[in-house]
């Protein structure tokens, strides 16, 4: 079978920085291959288009470029904030937040630089910008149950 629309995939897979050759994640790692639901948007665009028809068994290497991954940096997510919104936190050069919005929100940012009075922080998603490699082992394909189907996600 292969993989396409309304497909439970189970894969492994490993993600790298195509820049770097770093390994960013290894689903081995985790103990557990993924499983998605295929064709619902649950994936990387490229990615997802990349393992548009695997079979069962079939190993692929495949590029994913930003723009169909995380996009591109958006120099307008970098912003300078007052310091005294961090409180008493002990701030590193890297480190990543949480914190909320004003509207509640909760929000993922790096910390890109600090002094007494303020702090530059990335609101960038930390892969924005990169060219990822993801290498791609397809365990698994089945058609999706309806309760799958209806609930848009594999069980």
């Amino acid at each position: 079978m292969q993989v396409s629309k309304d497909k439970v995939v189970t894969f492994h897979y490993v993600i790298k920085d195509k820049e770097t050759g770093e390994v960013i994640e290894d689903s081995k790692e985790h103990g557990e291959p993924a499983k998605v639901l295929f064709g619902r948007n649950l994936l990387l665009e490229g990615l997802e288009k990349g393992m548009m028809g695997m079979e069962e068994g079939e190993r692929r290497t495949i590029e994913v470029k930003p723009e169909e991954g995380y996009g591109d940096v958006d120099p307008d997510l970098i912003q300078k904030v007052p310091r005294e919104y961090f409180g008493d936190i002990k701030l590193e050069r890297g480190m990543t937040l949480r914190a909320q919005t004003p509207d509640g929100q909760i929000i993922d940012l790096r910390v890109v630089d600090f002094d007494d009075q303020n702090v530059i922080v990335d609101l960038n998603h930390p892969l924005a910008g990169k060219t990822l490699i993801f290498e791609v082992e397809v365990i698994k394909v089945r058609d999706a149950t309806p309760d799958e189907l209806e609930h848009g996600h594999a069980h």
